[in-house]
């Protein structure tokens, strides 16, 4: 039997999926639906995001796209070689990822771009099938600490036995874990993220996949 590993007509999540119809009715062009992966389907690279963002990822229809965060994630991902293009512009644009897949924690919006456990929770079985489907060895980049314990949960490991860090890597089996902090406009802005922290953790990320 194939697990899923996402579902567009997903309506699990009673806030999520009420919060959507709103925001659908707001802006009736904009996706409003859960925001499918990204990418290669065979990949041994998977990096995993929070939730799509209110005018990005929801609107677009595409993880990381349309939005600030996208900005430095695209441009890294072309710079070592794991897309065609430098920026990600709208779900049916020409951009390709070449050996790579971007997921989310949360397939689905969540308000103030904060979803609650019991969410990530209901979206953790999608996930989990989605790193279990991956090809070993893998890498799997976590942006974030929410992404990172998602990650931890859905591979039925516990949660003390691999803390977040920016640029650690944890040992999961087939799976390298690899940290990062999100690449979200506060993180960017406030210098706790910098471009060069960044492009060094996908150095790391392009280290590891060559092996």
């Amino acid at each position: 039997m194939t697990r899923l590993i996402f579902d567009e007509d997903c309506r699990a999540c009673p806030r999520l999926a009420e919060f959507l119809d709103v925001v659908g009715e707001k802006f009736p062009d904009y996706h409003c639906k859960p925001v499918p992966p990204f990418g290669d389907a065979a990949t041994r690279f998977l990096i995993v995001g929070l939730a799509p963002g209110m005018h990005g990822a929801n609107r677009t229809g595409r993880p990381f796209t349309g939005d600030h965060a996208g900005i430095l994630l695209y441009q890294t991902l072309h710079k070592f070689g794991f897309a065609t293009h430098n920026e990600s512009l709208a779900a049916d644009d020409d951009l390709q990822l070449i050996n790579c897949r971007i997921t989310n924690a949360v397939k689905c919006l969540p308000p103030d771009n904060k979803p609650i456990g019991a969410e990530i929770n209901s979206c953790n079985g999608f996930l989990g099938n989605e790193l279990r489907a991956l090809p070993e060895p893998s890498v799997v980049l976590a942006l974030g600490g929410i992404a990172h314990r998602a990650i931890i949960k859905a591979l039925a490991l516990r949660q003390v036995d691999y803390k977040f860090a920016h640029s650690a890597v944890h040992d999961l089996g087939g799976i390298r874990l690899l940290d990062s902090y999100h690449c979200s406009r506060y993180n960017t802005n406030t210098r706790r993220l910098t471009t060069e922290m960044f492009e060094r953790v996908f150095a790391q990320a392009r280290e590891m996949l060559d092996k």
